[in-house]
């Protein structure tokens, strides 16, 4: 096991780097990556979020960039690290340039949800790494904004998050762009069938396999509870948690829906507990903003649906909630990975209602524990009320279901008795049918005269 960062012999501008990052000792990760890597090796990762993998792969690739001469050409990139979400580009864009920061090697990164125009004139000047997702660089590749004639190494993360978001066909599309003489390195939490063929599609063979801890194994140092509470006092035990405990300074809640997400940061506002959201029909900006907010403790809590729940590197999180718990147990390994980060621990908290109690049991099936169930006295001392649900909007009566007032029914009489009357003063005032015109009134009058 290599003790120290000095033992791996890197560039002195990233030694440099390293020591600015406070970084004291390789996690295992990165003791067992980045020898292989340094050797053009591809590989195949298999480890759970927060265990420092991004910097197992961009130390040895900058390395590597730095010893060699620089080749910089339009629209051209050197390295391509492929990523799932906007928010973990940004992070691992962030990464490399704090690793590069005392070199002159460029960055770019580019993802959806905003203006191509930058992206565009940033790959026109061409650059070393390019940090993306595959929907917008799809995009620039059909515009012909970014080419890979000088690509040397291909980094695909989080691959199974990739698999969740439907994302494979465009990974499948976008390696027939790359060059076949290349350097590959292959990262996932977890390995299916599908991304176990994949990773056979991609890579050389026989490549460097790394396994860091067993699959779906949660971090030894998250002390986990559930409390199982029916639904509609979710939101009243969250507030009494929050309130009761100022220690929960910093504090990650996942909803399942992007509605619930909402709902939460509303309920806790007014109990006036700082938060924010994040989710998918958030912009780009507002998401970035209520980042920054939670990473520097200008809020208190995240609310966030599983859009987060991979690859984010937040700094000490306290606790992670689960206000619904996943569909799918290898989610919920990934949620409270968000805490108990750089050999700090942490804590999980799930709430449980009646209908959830499958999923429950496949997380502890997935985890191969018994999670211990919360105390809830505290829920008792503070008397949390239930969540009010609203009324159902009743249908309005048909006009002839519906008893009439006095009121109407006297203008109701009083309409009738005007129409009769009028109709009486009607045939009173109307004229004969077989009365003659004025023609021949004049002529009866004028013979009555003559006989007169």
């Amino acid at each position: 096991m290599i003790d120290s960062f000095d033992d791996f012999l890197l560039h002195p501008t990233l030694s440099r780097a390293i020591k600015a990052a406070s970084y004291q000792k390789p996690t295992p990760i990165q003791s067992k990556a980045i020898p292989p890597l340094l050797e053009k090796k591809d590989l195949l990762g298999i480890a759970q979020t927060g265990t420092g993998k991004t910097a197992a792969f961009a130390l040895p690739i900058l390395n590597l960039l730095l010893k060699e001469p620089p080749r910089r050409k339009a629209k051209c990139t050197r390295v391509l690290v492929l990523l799932p979400t906007r928010e973990l580009a940004i992070q691992v864009a962030e990464s490399f340039e704090k690793y590069a920061h005392f070199s002159a090697i460029s960055v770019a990164c580019v993802f959806g949800g905003v203006s191509d125009i930058p992206q565009k004139k940033a790959l026109l000047r061409g650059v070393d790494v390019l940090v993306a997702t595959p929907g917008r660089l799809l995009d620039l590749l059909s515009q012909k904004a970014v080419s890979f004639k000088l690509l040397e190494t291909f980094v695909l993360d989080e691959a199974d998050r990739m698999l969740d978001m439907g994302f494979i066909q465009d990974i499948k599309k976008i390696i027939h762009w790359l060059p076949p003489a290349r350097q590959n390195l292959f990262f996932s939490a977890t390995m299916p069938p599908t991304i176990a063929s994949l990773a056979k599609s991609i890579l050389n063979q026989d490549p460097i396999r790394i396994e860091v801890v067993p699959q779906s194994t949660p971090v030894e140092r998250i002390e986990q509870l559930v409390y199982k509470i029916d639904r509609k006092r979710k939101a009243a035990l969250l507030k009494a948690l929050l309130l009761e405990h100022p220690e929960m300074n910093k504090v990650l809640v996942f909803s399942r829906t992007k509605h619930g997400a909402n709902k939460i940061v509303t309920q806790l506002e007014k109990a006036k507990i700082t938060c924010a959201a994040i989710h998918g029909n958030k912009s780009q900006t507002r998401r970035q903003e209520a980042l920054g907010n939670f990473k520097t403790e200008q809020i208190r809590v995240l609310v966030a649906t599983d859009i987060a729940a991979r690859g984010i590197d937040i700094e000490s999180v306290s606790h992670v909630f689960n206000y619904d718990l996943p569909e799918v147990p290898e989610t919920y390994v990934h949620r409270i990975g968000r805490t108990a980060r750089a050999g700090k621990s942490g804590f999980a908290i799930s709430f449980c209602s009646p209908e959830q109690e499958s999923e429950l049991k496949g997380i502890e099936k997935a985890t191969q524990q018994k999670i211990p169930i919360g105390d809830f006295s505290l829920l008792l001392k503070s008397e949390a009320p239930l969540e009010k649900e609203k009324t159902p909007r009743v249908a309005p009566k048909p006009k002839t279901q519906r008893k009439a007032s006095k009121k109407t029914k006297l203008k109701v009489k009083n309409k009738e008795n005007f129409e009769e009357n009028s109709k009486t003063d009607l045939k009173q005032t109307r004229p004969s049918r077989n009365r003659p015109g004025s023609r021949a009134r004049k002529r009866m009058r004028a013979e009555q005269n003559q006989k007169t």
